[in-house]
């Protein structure tokens, strides 16, 4: 144990060294100890105490651990574990010479955005959370950013990507990934570069907010890229009856088939495409790919599907906080004690988490409004990319990328810069496959 006194206006430090285990023994203790008790006291000059500890800083996160969204809810939870663990791990959130130690409280949504708001209710009136992490989904995220708004708790969300969340002047409301816009945009424009260039694109999209927004901008997008949507079919988000949707797509022989939705839907088409014989030269999913299930579920036929990714371990910001993306992947896989590398919903829930870190620490406070007006102003580059928030609290600084599955692993493969391989195209009909 070190204290650090003052004693006949000179500091000193006193030392006690019980249960140290060293080699040395006895001597050593005392060596050590008088070391430094002569250093503290020579010169009058002693160390700053530690920071001080405070009471927990308490965050809530309703998210997907059950129902359709399974999958990528339980991804951002660990996302937001790697966050707090080291957090705490590093001796809380320092503010004001005071460091909090962050507790997360997480509640299962069940995929349901209903749920989602009760429980972000309970959460700020019943639990005493001073801040939200968001649930993962557009519209569950929709639901919470009401119950933030209305009780006047930042939230800060990685998994709410659509532009209506936005759409309703919230002032309480933070969203750290690219917007609904992007999704296919790097697709898009990598498809428009292959060759022989793809013309026809058969569409299929869930009916929630996120994937009609993805839908919208890729009608919006092909027709300067020299393509053609021949096929614009939606079904129910969740839905994984979709033989006679993608029997219609196969009887059109399309180029492209996209869709816009999410991981068990994205399943399902695929295998669906399969059993159709739907060779089309390129596959891309909005949501899906990038995770270990979409590869663990569909095996070697996963294989040459493209997505839209929020992030991807190529790339390699300059991180003025926290850990370089090298550095995340490999805390992700001690943490998680897994071979795969981090999917973007894990890095985006992470990023979350370091967005609300930093508005603390600048505010200077735990206080509600005080922390909200620091997130309006972040402006702070980590592993993840640019976290700044326009007028309306989305992030437009930071762009996406795309990703592809080749034997297996997932590529970076679009732009350029920080591509770590070349896209495989075009895609092989399901009759030369095994």
């Amino acid at each position: 144990m070190v204290r650090v006194l003052r004693r006949s206006g000179r500091w000193w430090m006193q030392v006690r060294l019980d249960g140290l285990v060293s080699r040395h023994g006895r001597w050593r203790r005392r060596a050590l100890a008088c070391a430094l008790l002569v250093a503290a006291a020579c010169g009058g000059e002693a160390p700053a105490p530690a920071a001080r500890e405070g009471g927990d800083i308490l965050v809530g996160a309703p998210v997907s651990l059950s129902g359709s969204l399974a999958n990528e809810g339980q991804l951002t939870e660990q996302g937001y574990l790697m966050w707090q663990d080291w957090v705490n791990g590093h001796g809380g959130v320092e503010v004001a010479g005071v460091r909090h130690r962050v507790q997360l409280l997480f509640r299962d949504d069940k995929s349901r955005p209903d749920l989602a708001s009760a429980l972000a209710t309970d959460l700020v009136r019943g639990s005493g959370v001073q801040f939200l992490l968001g649930p993962y989904g557009s519209d569950s995220t929709s639901a919470v950013a009401l119950v933030a708004e209305q009780y006047q708790v930042p939230m800060v969300e990685g998994a709410g990507a659509a532009q209506a969340i936005f759409s309703h002047g919230y002032r309480y409301t933070f969203g750290v990934p690219s917007l609904t816009t992007e999704y296919m945009a790097g697709v898009i424009d990598m498809i428009a570069k292959l060759r022989p260039q793809p013309h026809t694109v058969a569409l299929l999209s869930a009916d929630d907010r996120f994937s009609q927004e993805v839908a919208d901008s890729v009608r919006a997008r092909v027709p300067d890229r020299d393509l053609e949507v021949v096929l614009n079919l939606s079904y129910p988000a969740g839905s994984t009856d979709v033989t006679a949707l993608v029997a219609r797509a196969a009887a059109l022989r399309p180029d492209v088939l996209i869709n816009s939705g999410h991981l068990a839907e994205a399943v399902a088409i695929h295998r669906a495409a399969r059993a159709l014989s739907l060779d089309a030269r390129v596959f891309a999913y909005s949501v899906g790919p990038s995770t270990p299930e979409f590869v663990a579920q569909l095996g070697p036929d996963a294989d040459y599907v493209f997505a839209g990714a929020q992030w991807s371990p190529q790339v390699r910001n300059r991180p003025q906080m926290y850990l370089t993306s090298a550095e995340y992947v490999a805390a992700y896989k001690r943490q998680f004690r897994t071979l795969s590398e981090p999917p973007y919903q894990t890095a985006q829930a992470t990023a979350a988490g370091l967005a609300l870190e930093r508005a603390i620490e600048t505010a200077g406070s735990t206080q509600p409004q005080a922390v909200r007006d620091a997130l309006a102003h972040l402006d702070v580059v980590t592993f993840f990319g640019h976290l700044k928030f326009d007028m309306r609290g989305a992030n437009v600084y930071k762009p996406m990328v795309v990703e592809k599955i080749q034997h297996s692993r997932l590529h970076t493969v679009y732009p350029a810069d920080v591509a770590d391989t070349a896209p495989a195209y075009p895609t092989p009909a399901w009759r030369a496959r095994p």
